[in-house]
C-alpha cells in the first residue's frame, strides 16, 4: 500500500491540500506567524538586548552557572548567543513542527466535509487507508517545509545579526542535525497522525485545532526545563528522544492505517 502513496491519484491529494493552504491567506499568514516569531523576533530582541542594553545581561548569569563547563565561552557575549542558539532555539523547533501540523492536519478530513467534497474524494480510485496517508504525507511535507524554511531563516538572521552587533558569528553545533533529521520530523509526524485523526470525527476545523494543544504540553514542559536549567538537551538526551519519537511515530501511524474505518468519517 505505501508504495502506492506516490502514484497520480495520491500525489494530486498531497498536492491539492497543499495548494489548498497557500492560497488560502488566513491559514498561510497562520502557518508562518508562530514560526517567524519564535525563530526570527526572540532572536532579533534577545541580540538587540545584549547590544543596547548590556547591564541587563546579568539577569542570565545563573542560566550561564547551569551550562556545561566546556560549552562556556570566555567571553560573556559568546556564552549567551551559545546558550540562545544551542539550547534554548532547539526547544522552537520541536513546537514549530506541532503548531503547523495543528494549521494544515486540523483541515484534512473536516475541511473536506465542510466544502462537501469528501464524498467524491471517497468514490475515487484509492482505498480508505491509502486516502488517509496522503492526507497525513501532505501535512507531515509542508510541516517539514514550515521547520527547514524557519531554520535557514533563523540562522540566517543570526549570523548577520550577530556579526553586525556583536563582531563575531554564532556557532550552531553538530546537534542542530539530530534535531532537523530526528526529532523534529518524529514529532511532527505523531502530530500530523493524531491530528488527522481527530480531524476525521471532528465538527469542524477548530474542534480538530484544539488537540494539538495537549502535544504541547510535553513541549512546553520541557522548554521550562531548558529555562530553569532542570533539564538540558545533550546530544545523548536528543538521539534518545528522537529515536522514542519514531519509533512512537511508526508505531502510531501503523495502528491508526489498520483503524482508519468509514464508520470514523461518519460519526
Amino acid at each position: 500500500m505505501r508504495s502506492s502513496i506516490f502514484n497520480g491519484q495520491a500525489l494530486a491529494i498531497i498536492k491539492k491540500d497543499i495548494a489548498a493552504i497557500v492560497s488560502n491567506r488566513r491559514m498561510f499568514l497562520a502557518l508562518l506567524i508562530v514560526p517567524l516569531v519564535l525563530t526570527v523576533i526572540v532572536p532579533t530582541v534577545f541580540l538587540l538586548i545584549l547590544h543596547f542594553v548590556p547591564e541587563e545581561t546579568a539577569d542570565f548569569q545563573k542560566l550561564l552557572e547551569l551550562m556545561p563547563i566546556e560549552s562556556q565561552p570566555r567571553e560573556m557575549p559568546k556564552t549567551l548567543i551559545n546558550l540562545l542558539l544551542n539550547y534554548f532555539l532547539p526547544i522552537f523547533f520541536l513546537i514549530i513542527p506541532v503548531m503547523a501540523a495543528s494549521v494544515m492536519a486540523a483541515s484534512s478530513f473536516v475541511g473536506e466535509k465542510e466544502k462537501r467534497t469528501l464524498e467524491t474524494l471517497l468514490y475515487g480510485p484509492l482505498s480508505l487507508k491509502e486516502i488517509f496517508y496522503a492526507k497525513v504525507m501532505a501535512s507531515f511535507l509542508l510541516s517539514m517545509a514550515v521547520s527547514v524554511l524557519s531554520f535557514a531563516a533563523m540562522l540566517l538572521v543570526l549570523e548577520i545579526e550577530s556579526g553586525l552587533l556583536l563582531g563575531f558569528l554564532a556557532a550552531p553545533k553538530v546537534t542542530w542535525l539530530l534535531i532537523m533529521l530526528l526529532v523534529s520530523p518524529a514529532i511532527s509526524l505523531i502530530a500530523v497522525t493524531l491530528i488527522v485523526r481527530f480531524s476525521a470525527k471532528a465538527q469542524s476545523i477548530e474542534d480538530a485545532q484544539q488537540s494539538a494543544i495537549f502535544l504541547l504540553l510535553p513541549i512546553l514542559l520541557l522548554l521550562v526545563g531548558q529555562f530553569t536549567g532542570v533539564l538540558l538537551l545533550s546530544g545523548w538526551l536528543l538521539l534518545a528522544l528522537g529515536l522514542v519519537c519514531a519509533a512512537a511515530a511508526a508505531l502510531l501511524l501503523k495502528r491508526s492505517l489498520h483503524r482508519f474505518q468509514y464508520e470514523t468519517l461518519l460519526q
